[in-house]
């Protein structure tokens, strides 16, 4: 008899909770089925972006050096400095 998976309070009580459990001691995962999700989108879109040769060079190779792809370490850089913006809106950035 598998464990009955608990009630959470929200998404992050729920992240918490698999972080720490194993899905194998509350899903019987030979019972599990394969299912499609047909009408399912990308939550991305696609934009067109002009960058200078030189600095798309220089991304690339970047990127060649941590081994991932170069769209990918440029939504990276992107994520972290709007993260770095957001935390900090009525104070200058430092170093100004």
């Amino acid at each position: 008899m598998k464990k009955p998976i608990p009630r959470f309070k929200n998404e992050e009580a729920e992240r918490e909770f698999w972080a720490k459990h194993d899905s194998a001691d509350f899903i019987d995962w030979r019972r599990a089925k394969r299912v499609t999700l047909p009408n399912l989108r990308p939550s991305s879109q696609t934009i067109s972006l002009r960058l200078p040769k030189p600095m798309l060079a220089r991304l690339k190779l970047l990127a060649n050096k941590r081994d991932v792809p170069y769209q990918s370490l440029l939504k990276m850089f992107v994520a972290e400095r709007l993260k770095r913006e957001l935390e900090l809106p009525n104070e200058e950035p430092k170093g100004r």
